[in-house]
């Protein structure tokens, strides 16, 4: 079976994971806010180890002629790291340094999945993911690693706020 990410993992194939959770919308985010009128509106899920979306980039995501633009992959990957992170841990998290790496160009119209997992969590202040966008033959289209910073006190309050659905399964 083909690796993800180092020797020692093997790549999650998104086909063969069962027991999903469907995770929560917010109502304002740019990848999974329902009410973002340009937003993507994707749903993730879980299965308590990692997340999962799919992704069917549109037309209008390219940067070069039928190419999607690497920073709207670039988003939906640490989105995914995000959600990974929330799910493992109980909290939720910004990005203090995002790395990816671009194998292969996505195009308009294709159904690809992302899929991420938490690598590790350093005493609850500072957490560590990758995340990686894949074809349905489970073909790696880019990688990413990230590190994410807690977020904290009034402004954890306020984001929770924006949910549109309960987080009671997941953090309640």
């Amino acid at each position: 079976m083909a690796r993800w990410f180092s020797r020692s993992t093997r790549r999650v194939r998104p086909s063969t994971i069962s027991g999903m959770l469907k995770l929560p919308h917010t109502r304002s985010c740019f990848v999974c806010g329902l009410n973002n009128p340009l937003g993507l509106k994707l749903d993730f899920e879980t299965d308590g180890r990692i997340v999962r979306a799919r992704f069917a980039p549109r037309p209008e995501h390219v940067g070069f002629k039928q190419t999607v633009h690497g920073g709207l992959i670039s988003t939906v990957l640490d989105e995914a790291m995000v959600w990974v992170i929330g799910v493992r841990t109980k909290r939720f998290s910004y990005c203090a340094d995002l790395n990816v790496r671009f194998l292969h160009p996505a195009r308009p119209g294709e159904e690809l999945m992302i899929v991420a997992e938490l690598v590790a969590n350093r005493r609850d202040k500072l957490f560590e993911a990758k995340a990686e966008l894949q074809d349905p033959r489970a073909e790696v289209y880019a990688s990413a690693t990230g590190k994410y910073l807690p977020i904290k006190g009034n402004v954890l309050a306020d984001l929770l706020s924006d949910f549109a659905e309960s987080t009671d399964s997941l953090f309640g």
